[in-house]
């Protein structure tokens, strides 16, 4: 199978769907499809066509982790630092490239997000997920430490205790108690699913682009800020959006008591 037809690829009314597809491996992972996953984001942060990205998959798992299979072979015995730097160059790349995507970035989990699968989902933006899907924080079961920025997002998210214990054990965490826990925003019938994400993402596509990813950055950063860094770069921001059309189209609707017409731009 080729690149594309591992993560395929469509864009309608605004939304980049990018959608794993090796079902047959519960979409574990390869080397070609994190390169083109982002590749993906970057071109959504660029095109002023694209204003909301979906992630999800086919089949019944979201991502059942790495496959460290199709990792490519240096053809040379493992010296010290190799595996830092692929941790760097590969797994936090993805999960970069979703955390700085200039976009709203939602997944839609419709089955099992294990290991990177599962950070894959939680660093994106809003988290739908599908009744039968499950988490798995599955890097203990292989007296591994987690990769893909796991210990960095869920401590965030949902707390160092709850973090700890999903961790330490390894447990498959239902879509129910993820939603119940903060892990995700919503939890959908199956069959709900892309419906759903399709509805949240044409809305999200329909409003002012850059405002949203201006907030997008200022929320990630302000867990990392103090508050006077953090209302400096809220004021900034407020500055810089201001230059922009939607924000004076924004104005503009509510003076004239209109809906906006929101361009991206």
């Amino acid at each position: 199978m080729t690149d594309e037809s591992l993560v395929l690829h469509s864009a309608d009314n605004g939304v980049s769907w990018i959608t794993l597809n090796r079902p047959e491996a519960m979409n574990a992972l390869t080397w070609d499809q994190r390169e083109r996953i982002i590749a993906l984001l970057a071109e959504a942060s660029a095109g002023p066509e694209v204003r909301a990205v979906v992630i999800t998959a086919t089949g019944k798992g979201f991502c059942a982790g790495a496959d460290l299979r199709g990792t490519p072979s240096t053809g040379r015995e493992r010296i010290p630092g190799d595996v830092a730097r692929t941790i760097r160059l590969g797994a936090q790349r993805l999960i970069g490239a979703v955390l700085d995507c200039e976009k709203p970035v939602i997944a839609a989990v419709n089955g099992t997000a294990a290991g990177i699968g599962a950070h894959l989902a939680f660093a994106c933006d809003l988290v739908l997920a599908a009744e039968p899907a499950k988490f798995i924080e599955v890097f203990v079961r292989r007296g591994l430490v987690p990769d893909g920025g796991g210990a960095y997002l869920l401590p965030r998210l949902i707390g160092p205790q709850r973090a700890k214990e999903l961790m330490f054990f390894g447990n498959s965490l239902p879509a129910a108690d993820a939603e119940r826990i903060g892990l995700v925003n919503r939890v959908v019938a199956a069959e709900e699913l892309e419906k759903t994400a399709r509805e949240w993402a044409e809305r999200l596509a329909a409003g002012p682009t850059r405002a949203l990813a201006l907030t997008k950055q200022l929320v990630n950063a302000s867990l990392d800020s103090d508050r006077a860094t953090a209302f400096a770069a809220e004021a900034a921001a407020q500055e810089i959006n201001m230059t922009t059309r939607d924000a004076n189209e924004g104005v503009a609707s509510f003076v004239e008591r209109r809906t906006p017409r929101y361009e991206g731009r």
